[in-house]
């Protein structure tokens, strides 16, 4: 469970400046913290002095962190910048640092096992799926528009493998029919599709009207998975999840609500409450899935699954095949001449 690429660590809201906070991701013990300045940095945990964790006690002075035990501060580059009781610093030790970004209030750490510089960017999800709209044009998260798991033993690859599974929004999401799948666009790091999808609601005067829906899905890596809904209003989401070691990670939920006119904060809600209820449901198989590798598919669904498991062996080390990685070098063939 170690995949290359951006993963969510939590949302900007979440740590001020000044913050210090303790993480633990990919069997690593890390901390967070928001220098006076709003920088957002995520170092390895220890003190390079004596191994005091940072984030327990640690506190920010200006851009740097100060180690709880003796003071020593370390700068978002990992370097000692000051030994209170000396004038000399250790010009030799460093703290390992992470690569971190933020988009739309949220924040997200690179992870690469040999310690490589990122590949790609994270682009604002407003800038994804053209016709949209702009960050405007949607409200702020808020509480309801967010969900975090506790670890929970899921695997990314679970989720980036809903990109291809049309056929479970009839069962899982309850949708009226099967999705029409419009689209489907492997890219070097993002996966992108769009479904045509129709369904009942109930109209003003009580009756009942079809509604043809678009979702428009990109995944980023194998951590993060956007979309953009409509049909009644527009959704637009990040479906994130991130290891915390090699069994176990943490999904966290995140969901705009378009403006649209008339619409009180009551009903923003209840949106974004149905969307993250979608997810939920999508949890609860995740959490008791077993990875099969070759799957047993139906002919229509072949041809999706074998091409994002394809794409997705990029984003694992040299060497591996990530889940399910034994199965995986013996299954692929056999999966091939199956379907094809």
């Amino acid at each position: 469970m170690k995949p290359t690429g951006w993963f969510q660590v939590g949302w900007s809201a979440d740590l001020e400046a000044g913050d210090v906070k303790p993480l633990r991701y990919f069997g690593q013990d890390l901390v967070a913290y928001r220098t006076q300045g709003g920088r957002f940095v995520v170092l390895n945990a220890y003190c390079e002095h004596l191994g005091a964790h940072l984030g327990h006690g640690g506190s920010v002075a200006g851009d740097d962190i100060t180690c709880p035990f003796h003071g020593w501060q370390w700068s978002p580059e990992g370097r000692n910048t000051c030994i209170p009781y000396q004038k000399a610093t250790n010009r030799v030790r460093k703290i390992g640092t992470w690569p971190t970004a933020e988009r739309d209030g949220i924040m997200y750490i690179w992870h690469d096992v040999d310690g490589g510089d990122p590949l790609y960017e994270v682009p604002s999800i407003f800038d994804m799926f053209p016709g949209s709209g702009s960050a405007n044009d949607y409200h702020d998260l808020g509480e309801s528009g967010r969900l975090e798991t506790a670890e929970l033993p899921i695997h990314p690859q679970y989720a980036a493998e809903n990109g291809v599974d049309f056929a479970h929004f009839k069962y899982v999401h309850r949708a009226d029919e099967v999705p029409t799948v419009v689209s489907r666009e492997f890219g070097e790091y993002d996966f992108k599709t769009e479904l045509a999808l129709n369904f009942k609601r109930r109209s003003v005067d009580g009756g009942v009207e079809n509604i043809t829906g678009r979702t428009r899905a990109l995944l980023l890596g194998l951590g993060l998975g956007f979309s953009h809904a409509d049909g009644v209003g527009s959704i637009c989401s990040l479906t994130a999840v991130t290891p915390v070691d090699d069994e176990r990670s943490i999904l966290r939920f995140s969901t705009w609500a378009s403006k649209e006119d008339g619409e009180d904060e009551s009903r923003v809600a209840k949106r974004q409450r149905n969307a993250i209820g979608q997810v939920k449901a999508d949890i609860a198989i995740w959490e008791h899935q077993r990875y099969t590798e070759p799957p047993g598919l139906a002919t229509a669904e072949a041809a999706g699954f074998r091409e994002i498991r394809k794409w997705a062996r990029r984003f694992y080390p040299e060497g591996t095949l990530g889940h399910g990685a034994a199965e995986q070098t013996a299954g692929t063939d056999e999966l091939q001449a199956e379907y094809t």
